[in-house]
């Protein structure tokens, strides 16, 4: 098998349908094992720690050839754990994964520039595990092209971005994987399915934990010129060009709001995620969201300017109190009026122990059951045309809050919340403030 001449899933489809007049009806004759309609040709933009594991569990699905590529840096060494990094090492591990598949790396090429990546006839999708401002840009190029997604959390930078993205894959029918994997964890739906089965009672309160904000720099804070070979500008893309510093640099720059929002953003997709997955809240959010207690360390706000601890408070329908908090214990907790359930990576508590034995049956509703696991998820959703576990509008609204949340912060005052029209009410301040797509130079999104 030869990549170079591998046509594209997508390609194939389209000329078939045409032929066959029937876009959905295609001779099971040409649809063989080997048919490229059982060919996902992935291209792989973001070469950091995420990315080159998500990467490699999306390469596992039986489907999928990998044929490109994409980090602005040819090579490197993670900052927080010391594994080689970038586009020199990304090719070195899509090579052997299709090696694997006894594929040839004739047809795989690496990118620094993503939009000549995306640019290439022979993708079907792509992965995005770039900093967070990028998503939006990457994510809107790709489904501008008819690609398919899969994106890490949270889905966008700015809340604009969001709403933006989540209209224009919906309006291509394109499939979207939001990297909020929880949702695709036995523990995280057994404690959802207790919840919207009524197990705990009517909610009226949920306590979201997610962690605290860096208390030192976490590297060097020299300011200097970036490595050789490393194209600083267009790392820093759409937001301000900052100084160069390897404190905020790759896994750091999480750190900054030039780049990230924080551990309010770097979670919010995690924890809120399912606490809306709970709610049934997946197309739908709060009522109003107010910032309250939000602290920084003063000599800390030249190199990170993101919150170290912070509350945000928030109303839902039914009279629901949603509290996201640094100061909560890490995971969701619902708690109704007969009870309370708490859910975390590896553990699920309940106030009664009988709701967490194995065979307990909660009631009719079932969580969506992705099947292998959250990348598979995707991958046989690009395959079979069916919405996956956290698509865009989910993923966008999980950190909605979160935006609204740094609005109140900015404005002193609660933010009220039509989710509806998804826009703030009587508050044409806070509304502008919201749907800022002011970027830097010729970037545009819209």
């Amino acid at each position: 098998m030869t990549m170079k001449t591998t046509p594209s899933r997508r390609g194939f489809l389209a000329g078939a349908a045409s032929v066959f007049a029937f876009p959905t009806i295609i001779p099971s004759s040409v649809l063989g094992k080997d048919a490229p309609s059982n060919r996902i040709n992935m291209g792989f933009i973001g070469m950091g720690n995420r990315g080159r594991g998500v990467m490699g569990a999306l390469m596992n699905h039986k489907s999928a050839q990998g044929i490109a590529v994409c980090d602005l840096h040819q090579s490197y060494l993670a900052p927080n754990n010391g594994n080689p990094q970038g586009l020199d090492e990304g090719l070195r591990l899509l090579n052997a994964a299709n090696a694997k598949k006894g594929g040839s790396d004739s047809g795989v090429k690496g990118y620094k520039d993503f939009r000549e990546m995306i640019a290439r006839e022979d993708l079907d999708a792509v992965m995005v595990a770039t900093p967070d401002h990028w998503h939006a840009l990457v994510c809107m190029e790709a489904a501008r092209a008819g690609l398919d997604i899969y994106c890490e959390k949270p889905i966008t930078h700015r809340f604009a971005e969001g709403y933006h993205l989540h209209r224009e894959v919906a309006k291509r029918g394109l499939i979207f994987q939001v990297g909020s994997q929880q949702r695709s964890d036995k523990n995280f739906r057994q404690g959802v399915e207790l919840v919207r089965n009524g197990v705990i009672g009517k909610v009226k309160r949920v306590e979201v934990g997610l962690p605290s904000g860096k208390t030192t720099p976490q590297g060097d804070t020299t300011i200097k010129a970036p490595p050789e070979n490393f194209d600083w500008d267009m790392y820093c893309g759409p937001g301000e060009k900052l100084p160069f510093m390897e404190a905020r640099y790759h896994w750091n720059w999480r750190w900054h709001m030039n780049f990230g929002g924080g551990q309010l953003m770097d979670w919010i997709g995690h924890h809120n995620d399912i606490a809306h997955w709970g709610l049934g809240m997946d197309k739908a959010g709060p009522l109003s969201v107010e910032a309250k207690n939000f602290e920084y360390i003063d000599e800390l706000t030249e190199i990170y300017d993101s919150p170290v601890n912070y509350d945000v408070v928030s109303q839902y329908p039914g009279d629901i109190e949603v509290v996201m908090s640094s100061r909560n214990t890490m995971g969701t907790k619902w708690i109704g009026e007969n009870g309370w359930v708490y859910v975390n990576r590896g553990k699920l508590e309940a106030s009664n122990p009988a709701w967490i034995e194995e065979g307990f049956v909660a009631g009719d509703w079932k969580g969506y059951h992705p099947g292998a696991g959250h990348q598979s998820n995707f991958m046989d959703g690009v395959l079979n045309r069916k919405e996956c576990i956290c698509p865009a509008e989910t993923g966008h609204r999980s950190a909605t809050p979160g935006h609204i949340a740094y609005v109140s912060l900015k404005l002193g005052r609660a933010i009220s919340w039509d989710s509806e029209k998804e826009e703030v009410v009587g508050d044409e301040e806070a509304q502008k403030l919201l749907m800022d797509l002011s970027y830097r130079g010729d970037w545009k999104l819209v």
